[in-house]
């Protein structure tokens, strides 16, 4: 299904697709595009979406207003992108699977390669080409790189210079107040009455979501297998992030774990209060200790185990250190506060 035009206040024309969700109030520019799958959270208006910029298939922006996020005019974040309080200049080509972490500044008219990581804190200049997890500044776009992206825009670089205008998620209504659950072999999901899943979650089979967890939109927990899929109290998992497993496993989310947007996580034990940041992947048979942090974009390779209060980060991830304290809940992630202001209801 193709976006469809909407009039964000009277003003600003864009599409969204009826799949996509925003959360809180957009700042955005006429032409902008948010596609199917898409998730942008904006706490108290700190995203700007940019004229003509596009958020394609299942990629996720969130802003707070700590670390807002701001997509420049013409810019593309690719499918499965995701930006956490980052900053994209305008014309910029965000690959497929990028992730841009909070404070990080891409520069105008780059281009952010497939899978790149951009850490916390990291500028990019002007007309780059970025690589790598994480990113390095591979050389200086030149006139071919410039030509493509003038052939990608149309047969023009033109940013319009529009003004910006709120879009608020209660401008639409909500199709369902709740997530969709789906029995699978006489096998139905348990969600605990004061967890809370978004509308475009899906679950199925046999799940079971514990009290005061968020399970985002997008989120997709598909317990097909044999196994069993246990998600504890105080659980978040945020946005377009797949929970799945192996035949004969178990995956299971200890109390208090949070992971964030964009993760694969398939068929392991993550123990309380650990952190997962976006992009990450968690393979089948391994195991993390109580109160661990792995890096954005990390790949757990099957079967690692790491102890209580791992520092992990790496593809493939290794220890780096070790946390004197569990992790604090990091910015990106949902406060029950945040709510009443961002879950859309009907």
């Amino acid at each position: 299904m193709s976006p469809s035009a909407v009039s964000a206040g009277g003003a600003a024309h864009f599409s969204m697709a009826s799949s996509a969700r925003v959360l809180g109030k957009l700042l955005l520019g006429p032409g902008a595009i948010i596609a199917q799958g898409a998730v942008i959270r904006s706490v108290a208006g700190s995203v700007r979406l940019g004229a003509g910029a596009a958020v394609l298939e299942n990629a996720s922006v969130i802003g707070t207003p700590e670390h807002p996020a701001q997509v420049g005019e013409r810019a593309v974040l690719g499918h499965r992108s995701i930006v956490i309080g980052a900053e994209v200049g305008p014309l910029c080509e965000v690959g497929n699977g990028a992730i841009l972490m909070p404070g990080a500044r891409v520069g105008a008219r780059c281009f952010v390669g497939e899978g790149t990581l951009i850490p916390a804190g990291m500028v990019v200049p002007d007309e780059s080409v970025v690589v790598g997890r994480p990113g390095q500044v591979l050389r200086r776009a030149n006139a071919e790189d410039l030509e493509r992206l003038r052939t990608l825009r149309g047969g023009s670089l033109v940013l319009p210079g529009q003004p910006l205008t709120a879009f608020s998620a209660r401008d639409r209504a909500e199709d369902a107040p709740m997530g969709q659950l789906y029995t699978f072999r006489d096998k139905h999901p348990l969600v605990h009455p004061m967890a809370t899943l978004f509308s475009t979650a899906e679950v199925m089979g046999d799940v079971v979501i514990g009290p005061g967890s968020i399970i985002g939109p997008g989120v997709k927990i598909v317990g097909d297998s044999h196994g069993q899929v246990r998600i504890g109290a105080g659980v978040q998992v945020l946005s377009n992030t797949v929970l799945h497993l192996l035949p004969d496993n178990a995956l299971v989310l200890e109390d208090g774990v949070i992971i964030g947007p964009g993760c694969m996580v398939h068929g392991c034990h993550v123990g309380a209060g650990t952190v997962v940041e976006p992009g990450a992947i968690l393979c089948d048979g391994s195991r993390l200790g109580r109160g661990c942090l792995v890096g954005a974009g990390s790949l757990v390779k099957q079967r690692t185990i790491f102890p209580d209060g791992a520092r992990v980060d790496g593809f493939p991830a290794t220890q780096t250190g070790t946390l004197p304290a569990p992790p604090p809940p990091p910015r990106w992630a949902l406060r029950s506060e945040d709510l009443p202001g961002l879950r859309r209801v009907s």
